[in-house]
């Protein structure tokens, strides 16, 4: 399989300069990039979260297939299937949107779910009813299968 210019571009703008575009070390790349960017106070801080990117053919004017293989829980991802409801993936995909873009936008949802358009109405609900005890929980599954 062949990867697209862009792609390819990317892929050369998430690697570090040193490193030769290697899937393993561009992995790293991507989940340092998560782990780094949840705050102190996240019930999901200090989890390492492994994703699934997936580039369709038609690609950048497509959005790319983007799922948690690390279960979450949290009101917009599936934690069986790893699903992510983020309307970048979806409606307001544009090809000016890189990984990165899209990576930093997984991470802002992780900190501040969007409870009304929820993959899982009952999480949803205990955000909405109570914080404490959503929190609690979140960091358990954190603890549990992202450490």
């Amino acid at each position: 399989m062949t990867s697209s210019p862009s792609v390819l571009y990317e892929e050369h703008q998430l690697a570090p300069s040193t490193t030769v575009l290697d899937p393993e070390a561009l992995c790293i790349t991507i989940i340092e990039t998560i782990g780094e960017n949840t705050p102190i106070d996240s019930p999901y801080n200090g989890g390492v979260f492994f994703l699934n990117i997936n580039f369709p053919t038609d690609y950048p004017f497509k959005p790319p297939k983007v799922s948690f293989k690390t279960k979450v829980y949290h009101p917009n991802i599936n934690s069986e299937g790893g699903g992510i409801c983020l309307d970048i993936l979806r409606s307001q995909w544009s090809p000016a949107l890189t990984v990165s873009k899209v990576l930093l936008s997984i991470c802002s949802l992780l900190c501040d779910p969007n409870p009304d358009d929820p993959l899982v109405p009952d999480i949803a609900y205990l955000y909405k009813s109570d914080r404490q005890k959503y929190n609690t929980m979140a960091k358990e599954w954190t603890q549990k299968y992202a450490m």
